[in-house]
């Protein structure tokens, strides 16, 4: 069963891309996808800032692909999300390797979504913590 077997046929299509181009561009692979708890990896490699560290809005655009997506998941068919605030807080640098986000659903609701991605590196170490608050319409 692949990642996006359990979701409803528009989101399938939609995923079943990539993602999107910059999801694309950034090498992002998404692992598990629902509204309570999504995962995904990206490569440091061709992410890297001018020092040579994983560049603070590669941290960004992991943690509100993995929002987005659990927040597209919560809203169902004929529903959007749309991303409204976004911040992150970085407490460690990385340079090689890959980084996972882990998305967890704070609040849940009818036409708000709140969900925070805590970005790892391979040993388990917080590298970011990313909060994504998303609206909720219809089509």
């Amino acid at each position: 069963m692949g990642v996006l077997d359990n979701l409803h046929p528009e989101l399938q299509e939609r995923f079943s891309t990539g993602g999107g181009e910059l999801t694309r561009k950034m090498g992002i692979e998404l692992l598990e996808i629902s509204a309570e708890r999504s995962v995904a990896r990206m490569p440091v490699d061709g992410n890297r800032q001018v020092v040579g560290i994983l560049h603070g809005g590669a941290h960004v655009v992991l943690g509100e692909t993995l929002g987005s997506v659990a927040a597209a998941v919560h809203a169902g068919a004929g529903r959007y999300a749309v991303g409204i605030d976004i911040n992150a807080t970085h407490t460690k640098s990385i340079a090689e390797g890959w980084v996972t986000g882990t998305c967890t659903a704070i609040s849940l609701g009818k036409t708000i979504c709140v969900h925070e991605i805590v970005v790892t590196n391979d040993a388990g170490e917080r590298l970011s913590t990313v909060r994504i608050t998303n609206l909720l319409r219809d089509r």
